[in-house]
């Protein structure tokens, strides 16, 4: 879908938007969602950041999913200036255009862009280029939502003049919910809701978030939480589904990702496959083939139980359109090699 396209949906006179969910777990899902839920969460996000009519945005995400749909969404009820660029790895590679709401015409002007949304990915490539990180640091809010934020770039983008923000939302609260402040002395770990949403734990432990005014009734996420101690503010463990229960252990996949993430270059991702001994055992998906040096890695900077059992290579690992690992994919791939090896 183009932003064209979508803006002429967003116009005719159907009170509903399909969206489909990223994936990252399974399938993705189809939802109906109500315009007057995403002009809410609009305006909510708007007024958090201080956004006024004619500020200026860029739109370098996909309107096929919720992010860059609610991009648009955000301009159109704000009267930003909107800006579209393809939604590559490298959104700031080249001079985009102008556009508004009533024209996508291309002009030729200087970049400059008081809001943008990106993910992970798209951050990590515009630092390597020193003109698109100069283009980077110039943005005056940028989010940054859709996956993990490793201690790596987080520490690079604390050195940012402006605000960044690391999002956290999911399809079915119509993107974000709640950010944490990556840059500045307001850095933190912890995630802040916006106005008029309100989280809890479930007896598991996992997130609640009641947002009346985005999403109808509480939802309760699969997120792993943490609550700060005024339980106004909070952080996340990991996924419920992203746990391995190895020989009666319960291993997190993201906190094992998180401890190995500053010592591995190439692309890995941790997964698990079934073990007649221990029910599940950790393992390590990679496109390096040096399996002996992540080995030593792993031993050097893991506890013994949460070590990997496997090391498999593969020349590609499966992301969701939205740059996410693709989990249930993993697995059904790591089963497949391992069984291939085996043979």
């Amino acid at each position: 879908m183009t932003a064209e396209e979508f803006i002429s949906e967003w116009n005719n006179d159907s009170e509903y938007v399909s969206v489909h969910t990223s994936g990252s777990t399974g399938v993705p899902k189809q939802m109906w969602v109500e315009k007057r839920r995403m002009e809410a969460s609009a305006r909510i996000t708007c007024d958090f950041l201080g956004l006024t009519p004619g500020d200026t945005a860029l739109l370098c995400m996909s309107p096929d999913f919720i992010a860059g749909k609610m991009m648009i969404v955000r301009s159109l009820i704000r009267s930003l200036r909107l800006t579209v660029v393809e939604p590559t790895g490298h959104p700031l590679a080249s001079v985009p255009h102008v556009s508004t709401q009533d024209s996508l015409a291309a002009v030729d002007s200087p970049f400059s862009c008081d809001f943008v949304a990106m993910v992970p990915m798209q951050v990590y490539n515009s630092l390597q280029v020193p003109a698109e990180r100069e283009r980077l640091m110039a943005i005056r809010h940028l989010i940054i939502g859709g996956g993990a934020i490793d201690d790596g770039l987080a520490q690079e983008l604390k050195r940012f003049p402006h605000a960044v923000w690391s999002t956290y939302g999911m399809t079915e609260t119509l993107s974000h919910i709640a950010m944490r402040r990556l840059s500045g002395n307001g850095a933190s770990e912890w995630y802040t809701p916006l106005d008029h949403v309100e989280v809890s734990l479930d007896a598991d432990h996992c997130l609640v978030i009641d947002a009346p005014l985005v999403t109808a009734g509480r939802l309760t996420t699969h997120d792993i939480a943490e609550l700060s101690a005024d339980g106004r503010h909070f952080r996340i463990i990991g996924r419920r589904d992203n746990v391995i229960c190895s020989g009666g252990i319960k291993i997190q996949i993201e906190e094992v990702e998180r401890l190995l993430r500053p010592h591995i270059r190439a692309p890995f991702v941790i997964t698990k496959c079934r073990d007649t001994k221990f029910g599940e055992t950790v393992v390590l998906l990679t496109q390096a083939a040096d399996s002996a040096a992540l080995r030593t890695v792993c031993e050097q900077h893991l506890p013994t139980y949460w070590r990997p059992r496997h090391y498999v290579h593969t020349d590609r690992i499966p992301f969701t359109a939205t740059g996410k690992p693709a989990r249930a994919d993993i697995e059904q791939l790591v089963e497949a090699l391992l069984a291939d090896h085996a043979s």
